[in-house]
């Protein structure tokens, strides 16, 4: 027993050593790791299956024991916990007067209005009162019937089906109105989330699909971080095989760098030319690290472009019920995308967003509200 003891130890410190070299481990995705071999060239595959680490080395695969290339795993993925430092978007709470800028404060009754209450606070030290209305000041309705709205639409409602669920819980209002919702804090939000930056991985993946625009074919072009699903860029364009598609593509890849402040190492495409000539462009370089570029993909393993093609389907659902957009710069595109990172849990990150994957939390039971809260306050700052 005691033996058995000393080695697991042993085969944990030498976990220890081979992460501590850094270029031992290489990170393919959230649960597949490649691991140098240090007793010969070869190279070990440890892969999470159902929740449990596997490594394709003799020691786990014979001895059925937890060898030192999976211990180099797990402490490789707590360091990177440690590095990569979590950006908190927290619901708003009310700590000072508004007037005085004290903090002593105290709920003092509801106001009650036509479509909602709103809570009053008292100062004791200047002895007003006040009440607090973050990002939905001068608005008619209240913020829980503007965000259910919100999010009825984005998770696949049209905009008259949103008018009729809103009555349901007392919100009287047309398709227009919603629509105008939309517009309004799509906007504010974008603006607020473009600030901060996403922790994405080193591969990337681009792809476009056919839509429609007030009528007319367009192509949406979209790139993807591999691991944590995050829609980094967009772009929509009028072709894919004219003279301007190389352009289109190349101003996708620029927005990718400016959102996540790097080049990948490694962009996976299909195989229309437009990417490479924009590949080269933006993410080819002679100095060390050279982004590697994945094209005429064959459709298995970690080479294919499925995780794309399911994205492109989620977008076409959505575009199917509006029945074609009515403009290239619609808040429709915007809002989605905000919903896919920051709103919508995915079954491949275990239910989390890609936001959460990408170190970006946001916090409240209601994230819409949380949202705009924050970027209504960040706008008056």
């Amino acid at each position: 027993m005691r033996n058995e003891q000393d080695s697991d130890m042993s085969r944990r410190l030498r976990g220890q050593t081979i992460c501590k070299l850094g270029s031992q481990v290489k990170r393919l995705d959230r649960e597949t790791y490649r691991v140098k071999s240090q007793s010969s060239h070869g190279v070990y595959t440890v892969v999470k299956k159902e929740g449990v680490w596997a490594c394709s080395c003799p020691d786990h695969t014979y001895r059925e024991v937890k060898c030192k290339h999976i211990w180099a795993v797990e402490f490789s993925g707590k360091l990177r916990a440690v590095i990569i430092k979590p950006t908190v978007i927290e619901p708003i709470n009310i700590h000072a007067c508004i007037y005085c800028r004290s903090d002593h404060l105290i709920k003092w009754g509801i106001r009650h209005n036509k479509y909602g209450n709103i809570q009053k606070f008292s100062c004791k030290a200047c002895g007003r009162y006040f009440t607090v209305n973050i990002g939905f000041e001068r608005m008619k309705h209240n913020p829980q019937g503007i965000t259910a709205a919100m999010q009825l639409y984005f998770s696949g409602e049209s905009l008259r089906n949103t008018a009729k669920s809103l009555k349901l819980i007392g919100v009287e209002v047309s398709h227009k109105t919603v629509y105008c919702w939309i517009q309004k804090y799509v906007a504010l939000m974008d603006k607020y989330l473009s600030q901060i930056k996403p922790h994405v991985s080193d591969t990337w993946r681009a792809d476009e699909m056919y839509l429609k625009i007030k009528g007319n074919p367009k192509y949406l072009y979209a790139l993807l971080d591999d691991e944590t699903r995050f829609w980094i860029a967009k772009e929509v364009a009028g072709d894919k095989m004219s003279r301007e598609a190389p352009e289109y593509a190349s101003h996708l890849f620029q927005q990718g760098k400016e959102v996540a402040g790097k080049k990948p190492l490694t962009l996976i495409t299909d195989g229309l030319h437009a990417y490479h000539l924009a590949y080269k462009r933006e993410f080819y370089a002679h100095e060390k690290p050279v982004t590697k570029h994945v094209e005429h993909i064959a459709w298995q393993k970690d080479k294919g472009n499925q995780k794309m093609e399911a994205f492109n389907g989620t977008v076409r659902a959505r575009e199917k019920v509006m029945r074609s957009l009515k403009r290239e710069d619609s808040p429709i595109l915007d809002g989605y995308q905000i919903f896919h990172n920051y709103l919508r849990g995915h079954e491949a990150l275990e239910g989390k967003t890609p936001a959460d994957a990408c170190g970006i939390e946001v916090q409240g039971e209601n994230k819409w509200l949380t949202l705009i809260q924050n970027a209504s306050r960040k706008r008056k700052v």
